[in-house]
């Protein structure tokens, strides 16, 4: 049986669970009209948003910063960027920001989402393993019925993922060896970062995560313990 000796499943989340791209656009379009650029391309928005995504986590990572919750980065993210779509963050309220912030929280699943993680529960404990805060996490969750036994992951390691400690102190949470443990995701780097800490690894094909321009992640890099083209199809070979 595939993942033999595996108890639990952490999975990525932002890209790999959810849609982010057209979640946050979705909430974007209004908002640019609102403020006078109704001309802008929402998808461009979602891009510039999470293209500072990595860099604010870096500034944790590797260059002296605390920990800091993602809500908080980006809602920093979101000041950073909006100059580029002509717009002031001064000049737009506080608590309108705020809310715009919250489109992160507000991602829909893809299609085959609930079905897969309602199967793969029934053999594996089901986890996030995200970069992803827990009220974000959580909010997301009971927003599109994922049915996660935890939110583990980035705040409660106070680590984030490329990072050894969030891989490691998410099986510690759980009790678990490292092997006993296999991350869900779908990118590469995110899988290699995991085998390197003796984590299992499931790659998931996701060719709409970056849009139609996507040119990474369309293909394994490795010999993954599992490849699969979405969560149906991973339950089908680890779950059946």
């Amino acid at each position: 049986m595939k993942l033999a000796g595996v108890k639990a499943l952490g999975f990525d989340v932002f890209g790999t669970v959810v849609d982010w791209r057209n979640g946050v656009a979705r909430d974007a379009a209004p908002f640019l009209q609102r403020h006078g650029n109704a001309d802008a391309d929402p998808l461009a928005f979602a891009d510039a948003w999470r293209r500072q995504y990595q860099p604010a986590m870096e500034r944790v990572r590797s260059q002296g910063r605390p920990f800091t919750k993602l809500d908080i980065l980006h809602r920093e993210n979101l000041d950073i960027i909006l100059p580029d779509f002509g717009i002031d963050p001064a000049s737009v309220p506080a608590v309108e920001l705020d809310e715009l912030n919250l489109a992160w929280h507000r991602l829909d699943p893809w299609p085959d989402v609930v079905e897969g993680l309602t199967r793969l529960r029934r053999r594996f404990i089901l986890v996030t393993l995200s970069n992803g805060n827990v009220r974000l996490m959580v909010d997301m969750a009971r927003r599109a019925g994922l049915p996660w036994d935890a939110i583990l992951g980035a705040e409660p390691a106070r680590a984030y993922k490329p990072s050894p400690e969030a891989y490691l102190r998410t099986a510690d949470m759980l009790g678990l060896k490292p092997e006993e443990l296999c991350l869900v995701a779908a990118h590469n780097s995110d899988l290699a970062a995991a085998r390197a800490c003796g984590l299992k690894t499931a790659f998931v094909l996701r060719p709409k995560d970056q849009g139609l321009g996507q040119h990474t992640d369309l293909t394994p890099e490795q010999n993954w313990d599992v490849v699969s083209k979405d969560f149906r199809d991973l339950a089908d070979q680890v779950a059946a």
